[in-house]
């Protein structure tokens, strides 16, 4: 798939899985229309949707990430051109899109993985750096119960005798 045609939920997948340093886990919530992440950027804990193609707020995580940022809004072809470098990049990219947030997330995708991704995985994942595990629900685990003690240890609060 090519960066340049990314947009809503596949962009935010892969702008989730270019940020290894923050991300650990993604997973898809409103029946799979939602990227959702488990993470820690730089001290500030995040579980929950994460929507940097439609969120200010969530596109700012990229944007600490730039290095160099040269951006220019095209008001006749309605697009805007981001030229960006970004800490643990490819170097000097360039993105295209109907906005400004929508160039940098593709010059932040396109700075870590190329030109070109892969097709969306929409499966719970892990991230180990730059590779994403797919992970399954997890099990439950059969529940531990101390043994009872008829003679009790020393601080248990026991029952009177009858």
């Amino acid at each position: 798939m090519n960066v340049a045609n990314l947009s809503g939920m596949e962009l935010d997948y892969w702008v989730a899985r270019g940020l290894h340093d923050f991300v650990r886990e993604i997973h898809f919530t409103d029946s799979g229309e939602t990227v959702s992440i488990r993470g820690n950027d730089r001290g500030r804990a995040w579980d929950g949707r994460f929507t940097p193609s439609s969120s200010w707020e969530a596109a700012s995580v990229v944007l600490e990430r730039a290095q160099r940022l040269e951006v220019r809004e095209q008001v006749n072809r309605q697009q805007a051109h981001c030229v960006a470098e970004f800490e643990g990049g490819q170097g000097t990219v360039e993105g295209r899109g109907d906005s400004l947030r929508v160039a940098l997330l593709r010059a932040f995708v396109t700075s870590r993985f190329g030109d070109t991704v892969d097709d969306l995985l929409r499966q719970a994942q892990a991230l180990v750096g730059l590779r994403a595990e797919p992970i399954g629900e997890q099990t439950a685990a059969p529940v531990m119960r101390d043994m009872p003690k008829p003679d009790g240890e020393i601080g248990d609060i026991q029952a009177q005798p009858r």
